[in-house]
This record gives structure tokens, C-alpha cells and sequence, in this order.
């Protein structure tokens, strides 16, 4: 019998200028795969460039953490984009953390939406098949990550595979709703490796309200903005291993 295995995804990348928005590289050697800010709500061209580097370094799985184009609000405030808008903006992200990851020799991988963008996504189909086309556009191997499977025939018709994502450091709500922190809390490192543990071998989650969610993933985000993420992150990843859980990035083959 096999062992179970898990990617850990992990966004980075998130500065800005001279100022750094968490220690990207502790986070690094406990994860398997890098979201990195593509420009719109953080990062900027030198600091898209160093973490490629940097998570090239580790042999990380590389994908586009694409945003809406809200850099004073972090990409956590919903706009009024057409989305007509939504695809260019997607394919214009896409592509330059695309050309900084195929200068160094790299592959990008997937793309994932980041803050209210994620949400509006997963609520409106139109920015759904946006995005999708956005993807398909620029490469239609590149995975796309989403919080469930509601938009997978939407993807597979356009050659996309989607990947529904789980998360261990925020709550559900009882419909499986994710609930966003504004500004993300510290998290016991214990609990969150406990409750990344029962995710991939039990294949559920307990939502806010003691409700036990189903939930087949098989990644897992984890956050680099609490105050205690570093351990955290450190933490779920050495109880993940001592349970004999492989940590594996899904396009490994194309890192």
C-alpha cells in the first residue's frame, strides 16, 4: 500500500519595493509548490525575478498568482471588472511571471487566484470562463487552482484541468464556504498540522460550527502572513511527514 500524499502550496512573493511582506525563504524548504504575486496586488519585477530564483533554488512547483489590480487594498477589495477585463488581466500576470520563470529555464505550472478575485471567480460563472479562457489563451497544461470543483466542466471544456484546493489555517463554514481573515491570525502550529492530517488521510474537514465537511484535496495552501507563520508551515510539514504522508508537487514532471 502506497502512501498518501499532499502538495503544500504556499503564496510568496508579496512585496513590494523595499518592503518585504514575509520571510519567503523559511517558508521554502517545508513546501512544494510557490504561488508568486504576479505585479497586480503585490511584487514587483526584481522581486518576481529573486523568488523564481529562490523557489527554483528549492524545486518548487512555480504558478502565476494572479490578482485584481488593487495594490493599495492587497487585492481584497472587490472591483467592477468586465470580464472581458478579467481575462486581459489574467493573461497580462500569466505571462510576465511566465517570462521571468522561462529566463531562468523553468516551467510555470499552474495558476491561482488570489484574495476577492478567488471568490468572484468561484461565484460568477462569467469570471469563471474568463479566467478559464485567459488560461487556455496563454497554456492549456497549466493547472488551475480553485476552492472546489464547481467550474471543472467549465475548465475541461476549454482543455483546463482544474484543481479544487483545501486550507487547514482558515475555517469553513457549514456549507463549505471559506471564511477569509482580513487580516490573517495566528493559527496553534499543532492544530493546523492535526487538521491537514485528518484532510488527507480522512478526507474531511470540521467547519466553524463543529460540522464535518467531506473534502477530497489534494493540496493544501497554507498562509505566510500570520504572525507565526514560519512555524506553522514548519510544523504541518514535519507532523505530515512523521505520519508517513508524502509531500509531492502535482506537475512535478513539469518543474
Amino acid at each position: 500500500m502506497t502512501n498518501p500524499t499532499i502538495e503544500i502550496n504556499c503564496d510568496l512573493g508579496e512585496g513590494y519595493g523595499r518592503w518585504a511582506f514575509a520571510p519567503d525563504e523559511q517558508f521554502m524548504p517545508h513546501i512544494t509548490t510557490a504561488n508568486i504575486a504576479c505585479g497586480f496586488h503585490a511584487g514587483d519585477p526584481r522581486i518576481m525575478r529573486d523568488t523564481v530564483a529562490m523557489a527554483m533554488e528549492h524545486g518548487l512547483q512555480i504558478g502565476a498568482h494572479v490578482s485584481l489590480p488593487d495594490i493599495v487594498g492587497f487585492g481584497r477589495r472587490r472591483l467592477a471588472l468586465t470580464p472581458e477585463e478579467m481575462r486581459d488581466n489574467t493573461i497580462y500576470q500569466i505571462g510576465a511571471l511566465k517570462a521571468f520563470v522561462e529566463a531562468r529555464g523553468g516551467v510555470l505550472a499552474h495558476v491561482k487566484p488570489h484574495g476577492v478575485m478567488y471568490a468572484m471567480i468561484q461565484d460568477t460563472v462569467d469570471y469563471a470562463d474568463a479566467v478559464t479562457t485567459a488560461i487556455a489563451e496563454v497554456d492549456a497544461s497549466l493547472l488551475f487552482y480553485a476552492l472546489d470543483d464547481t467550474h471543472s466542466e467549465l475548465a475541461a471544456s476549454k482543455g483546463i484541468t482544474l484543481v479544487p484546493e483545501g486550507f487547514v489555517d482558515l475555517h469553513y463554514d457549514a456549507a463549505g464556504g471559506l471564511m477569509i481573515e482580513r487580516a490573517k491570525l495566528a493559527w496553534d502550529p499543532e492544530d493546523v498540522a492535526a487538521r491537514a492530517i485528518r484532510l488527507v488521510t480522512r478526507h474531511e474537514v470540521v467547519a466553524n460550527d463543529g460540522t464535518v465537511l467531506p473534502l477530497q484535496r489534494s493540496t493544501i495552501c497554507l498562509h505566510g502572513d500570520a504572525p507565526n507563520s514560519t512555524e506553522v508551515i514548519s510544523t504541518v510539514r514535519r507532523r505530515l511527514d512523521e505520519a508517513g504522508i508524502e509531500t509531492r508537487a502535482l506537475a512535478e514532471g513539469r518543474a
